[in-house]
């Protein structure tokens, strides 16, 4: 007897929907199951066997042939044990011949108990786009799923449940499509808590508003983790495109608690620096989503930076790039969007104390240029802000009126976003505006004969390259666009050049600050 039920597993990020077929022919008991499983799927007899038995249903006697199809491609994870056992219970004619057309997506414990699974959102997606009808699944998973429009989700907590529903019994839970409102939960933290730094603010609205990666340069206990946790707080609230995009990877990775919804704040990821580049950028045999993923459309943040290993730092400067990363392994390629606002922190020197006002740098000229040469010139090129952010004074402490909040400084982000969507070609992108081509630049930041000769000097007297200068020029156009200016000027194009200057000691341990602010 043949039966055919549908079920989706994971690719990377995304699902595929395959078709369940089971045969129960003449012969020994045995269980196979066919259509390049892996081990997770293969062990899958033994749950379904164990279910049946514990939930009170029979198992067709005789030799029982899964086949997952199609058969090309690998299949991996624990998300086909409904289907597999809601097949044998159309057989055993325990529920009715399959009327409608449904996936089933769940894992099953021995005791008949269906367990939440990964990827619920991106499944549920699968099935809607395959043209399918309902979606049986965890109950645990409802929340996640529940964003989808156009879908019959019905949630079980056991297979008794499923099979019942299928007989006419419906004791199991719905939910109606939720649709999210973008909103950012209330945060927190929130800049007012910060005190003085002034240039390093302004640096990081500026990053906001433009989408422009940042690194902070300053001794220990001077704010950096302080200032970068507080970044997301100024970013625009999530569409909800972004945010299903989000939730997406988040499920993916196993990242999401149980009973979770869609994510509805920007995620801020701080992976420690002995973190190896596989962690960071993802992999494995069946590829998973590594940190510049869970940090998309959101904040990386990466502390220390000199102390992670050259070769986990040099794995990201192709994804600061193409804002993707496509992972190659024997069973395919998974492609994982990675759109994130990078922000780096490092001490001037191994000590700290470099230009510090508490004493000179111990470390020596030798150990200071070992230090920051740790960090490429290839990947610093890529950071278009590199802010110096100088111990505080008790002054800044003592004043004790808190700073501007972060509800404040994010409607001006909004506001520059939008400047940049209205100037930018073919209707703009709310991205900001580190995105924009050498061609799109040059459209929408021209430069006047005072701004041109700034340019020329900061290229043949600086040192300034050529992918710099477009850097900078693209900072510019954020700092005239939070000035609410359509022009670029020389004074935006001066700012955002000494934002391009390296802090680097000298032999006695000083440091420049070449950021001066607006």
């Amino acid at each position: 007897m043949l039966a055919r039920t549908h079920s989706a597993v994971l690719h990377g990020i995304e699902a595929r929907v395959l078709d369940v077929e089971v045969d129960v022919g003449g012969g020994l008991p045995t269980f196979t199951i066919v259509g390049l499983p892996d081990a997770s799927i293969r062990e899958a007899r033994e749950r379904v066997r164990g279910a049946l038995k514990n939930g009170g249903f029979p198992l067709p006697a005789g030799a029982v042939t899964v086949n997952l199809a199609p058969a090309e491609w690998r299949k991996a994870g624990a998300t086909v044990d409904l289907a597999v056992a809601a097949a044998l219970c159309e057989i055993a004619g325990v529920a009715p011949r399959e009327a409608r057309r449904r996936v089933f997506l769940g894992e099953l414990g021995l005791s008949g108990q269906v367990r939440p699974i990964r990827g619920a959102l991106a499944l549920a997606l699968a099935a809607k786009e395959a043209g399918f009808e309902q979606v049986f699944l965890p109950e645990q998973n409802l929340a996640e799923a529940a964003c989808v429009d156009g879908l019959d989700l019905v949630a079980v907590a056991s297979l008794g449940e499923a099979i019942a529903h299928l007989t006419g019994q419906p004791i199991a839970r719905r939910c109606a499509p939720i649709v999210a409102d973008g909103e950012t939960p209330a945060a927190l933290e929130d800049f007012a808590d910060v005190r003085g730094q002034a240039v390093a603010r302004r640096a990081l609205e500026i990053a906001a508003a433009g989408g422009h990666h940042a690194l902070l340069v300053g001794p220990p206990g001077a704010g950096k983790t302080m200032l970068a946790r507080r970044l997301p707080t100024i970013l625009p609230p999530l569409s909800r495109a972004e945010a299903i995009e989000i939730t997406k990877i988040h499920s993916a990775a196993g990242r999401l608690p149980a009973g979770s919804g869609l994510v509805r704040a920007r995620p801020f990821r701080a992976p420690h620096h002995g973190i190896s580049a596989a962690g960071l950028v993802g992999g494995g045999p069946h590829p998973a989503p590594g940190e510049i993923s869970l940090a998309h459309r959101g904040v990386l943040f990466l502390d220390e930076l000199p102390e992670f290993r050259r070769d986990v730092l040099e794995a990201i400067r192709q994804p600061l790039e193409e804002r993707r990363i496509a992972l190659v392994r024997v069973g395919g390629a998974s492609v994982f969007p990675c759109d994130f606002l990078l922000v780096a922190a490092m001490n001037p020197c191994p000590c700290g104390r470099a230009g510090s006002a508490g004493g000179l740098c111990a470390c020596g000229d030798a150990n200071r240029r070992r230090y920051t040469g740790k960090i490429s010139g290839p990947l610093l090129d890529r950071i278009d802000l590199c802010i110096s952010v100088p111990a505080v004074t008790w002054n800044d402490l003592a004043r004790g009126a808190p700073g501007e909040s972060s509800a404040a400084i994010r409607a001006r982000v909004e506001l520059a976003r939008q400047r940049a969507a209205a100037h930018a070609p073919a209707g703009g992108t709310a991205a900001g505006n580190a995105r924009l081509t050498a061609a799109e630049l040059e459209a929408a930041a021209p430069l006047d004969g005072a701004g041109r000769r700034l340019a020329e000097t900061a290229v043949s007297r600086l040192g300034l390259s050529v992918r710099g200068l477009h850097r900078a020029l693209r900072v510019a156009r954020t700092i005239a666009d939070l000035e609410e200016c359509d022009r670029v000027a020389a004074g935006h194009l001066s700012e955002a050049i000494s934002y391009r200057l390296r802090t680097v000691p000298d032999h006695k341990g000083r440091i420049d600050t070449p950021a001066s602010g607006p």
